[in-house]
């Protein structure tokens, strides 16, 4: 999944994010990059799989600048707690979860990014600073200012951050600060209510509401900047989000935080198409998220899953071909073979290498897997322990 012809892809390699960035003169957002979405496939279960999408957080500053020197850097006690701290804002609602219930509660909770060139929006996981955020929002970390919902502003630090997963955490010098609460995406059912609440275009503390579209919808999405692309088990849904949202909450109709939203697909400006939000957004499940960021503030780094093997980029049929085994790792362990095919990992079809990537990494470092593969005409299960990769 490189520019380069003669080297094969891997499941864990990286190819060029491509992010919405609104020009700093205020002139109307064009993109040329995104093209009318394919014609889904026929195969039953197949599941679309968008190659291309826009971040939907990095957007020109509209007012404000941002400053202070940032670096590396786990809290000043080494101490760390788990994401699901105290709750402070979100939970349950008493008039049985209204939108403007759940905006009030949570509003406090959702924090601005600025970061210099661009901005967007992040969650407090716990009282005592940290905040979630995507990846392609931090980016190096050098330059970050956070404003909370009352108005206030600090400079912030980059704990660490997982480019694959397209997440990030960042801290500021700050103790008792509203938390956001999280709920559970495994339990998720399409039509779902949810909110999304963010800083589209830099317009802070902005609510959209909408409906769980789909679950499990496969997405990659490119990283500008980061040169990283992270691949996305994604949730769609149809609630507003713009440049801006990014890192910010999307949340059930009790406040609970589901989801990081994360990017959004596009019609391009040459078919004469919306550049906007055309309802079609994409969060990162929030059971992935917390995961990553307790992986984060514990370490102040991340793993990526992976099987272990290298992806013929030229094979065009359902399913993944291997191109290469790597020697000791997990898929070698397992008994995997150049010109095997992988199908299906754990029962469920894979049409191609995208489906293959997303599914692994919805799953932690340790984990086993069963791929199941056609060689040479047969079929076999093979279980595979997915080993670490950083980042």
């Amino acid at each position: 999944m490189t520019d380069n012809p003669s080297r094969q892809p891997s499941d864990t390699d990286t190819i060029a994010f491509t992010e919405w960035w609104a020009p700093p003169t205020g002139h109307p957002i064009h993109d040329d990059t995104i093209d009318s979405p394919p014609t889904p496939p026929a195969a039953p279960r197949a599941r679309r799989v968008w190659p291309l999408l826009l971040g939907a957080g990095a957007v020109a500053l509209l007012a404000g600048g941002a400053g202070g020197a940032v670096g590396f850097t786990l809290a000043a006690d080494g101490t760390t707690q788990p994401v699901s701290a105290p709750v402070i804002a979100g939970g349950p609602q008493k008039d049985g979860g209204s939108i403007a219930a759940v905006a009030a509660e949570v509003s406090p909770a959702v924090v601005n990014i600025e970061t210099g060139t661009g901005s967007g929006t992040g969650f407090v996981l716990r009282s005592d600073g940290y905040i979630l955020t995507n990846n392609h929002v931090a980016g190096d970390g050098s330059k970050l200012t956070v404003t909370f919902a009352d108005g206030s502003t600090a400079d912030a630090t980059l704990v660490g951050a997982s480019p694959g997963y397209d997440l990030a955490v960042i801290k500021v010098d700050r103790n008792g600060l509203p938390v956001a609460t999280l709920g559970t995406s495994a339990d998720l059912k399409v039509g779902e209510t949810v909110i999304a609440i963010g800083s589209p275009l830099g317009l802070q503390g902005t609510v959209t509401s909408g409906i769980v579209s789909s679950l499990d919808r496969p997405v990659t999405a490119g990283g500008g900047d980061t040169g990283e692309t992270s691949f996305i088990n994604a949730i769609q849904t149809d609630a507003a989000i713009n440049p801006g949202n990014s890192g910010g909450p999307l949340m059930d109709a009790s406040g609970r935080v589901i989801g990081v939203n994360s990017a959004i697909a596009s019609l391009g400006s040459q078919t004469g198409g919306q550049a906007g939000s055309i309802g079609l957004g994409f969060a990162i499940p929030i059971d992935t998220a917390q995961r990553i960021a307790n992986e984060i503030m514990d370490t102040g780094s991340s793993q990526t899953p992976v099987v272990g093997v290298q992806i013929d980029s030229q094979y065009s049929g359902p399913g993944a071909r291997i191109a290469e085994v790597t020697p000791g790792g997990g898929a070698d362990a397992a008994g995997l073979r150049v010109g095997d095919v992988v199908t299906a990992i754990d029962g469920d079809p894979v049409t191609d290498s995208t489906e293959l990537v997303v599914a692994i990494r919805d799953h932690a470092v340790g984990d086993q897997v069963t791929l199941t593969v056609d060689r040479g005409g047969s079929t076999e299960d093979l279980t595979v322990t997915l080993q670490a990769s950083e980042g």
